[in-house]
């Protein structure tokens, strides 16, 4: 049995979970996430303890696959609509910059034209500085995946350190060509 699957999972008393044919949607304070569930997997939600508990029907490979990953996406939704996600993002060099300029968040960094990214639905963008990008939202996914194209349009380079990248992201840093003098005497 999958370690992870087996975990029951606590619903706060702020978030509604209704289960409906093959998905199910969670309602919180900061949203509404749905998800399909496949086939060879039972999610079952007690109202008076408020805890969703995920099984599987079988033991076939399919079906033990699925039953952590099932749980780990419940287990997100719910987080997700009840404290909501973030990845903050840091920009590292002279003259870089970034600010949300209505569904847009506008960054200069060196290139000669300023790259504009249009801002999800379901996700909030908000600059604290010029050089500082938080990225909220419920859905984990969503956070994660418009975090990394971000940091994908300048990642940290490893010799001068600079480019976008996450504040608890530790770049390795390359020694550069050493200058050895006396070639000519």
């Amino acid at each position: 049995m999958s370690r992870i699957g087996r975990q029951p999972i606590a619903v706060s008393t702020k978030v509604d979970v209704k289960l409906d044919g093959g998905g199910i949607r969670v309602k919180g304070p900061l949203g509404e996430l749905s998800q399909q569930i496949p086939d060879g997997i039972d999610v079952n939600y007690d109202e008076s303890t408020r805890v969703l508990d995920v099984k599987r029907q079988s033991d076939i490979k399919k079906h033990r696959a699925l039953h952590g990953l099932m749980r780990a996406l419940v287990a997100n939704m719910v987080h997700g609509v009840d404290q909501g996600y973030e990845k903050k993002l840091k920009i590292i060099a002279v003259g870089y910059s970034a600010k949300v300029q209505g569904k847009d968040l506008t960054m200069q960094i060196g290139f000669c034209h300023p790259v504009i990214m249009p801002i999800p639905e379901g996700l909030s963008l908000e600059t604290p500085s010029a050089t500082e990008i938080n990225v909220k939202g419920a859905d984990k996914q969503a956070v994660g995946q418009f975090a990394a194209e971000i940091r994908s349009i300048r990642p940290p380079e490893p010799y001068n350190g600079k480019g976008i990248r996450y504040v608890d992201e530790n770049v390795r840093r390359k020694a550069g060509k050493a200058f050895v003098g006396g070639g000519d005497k």
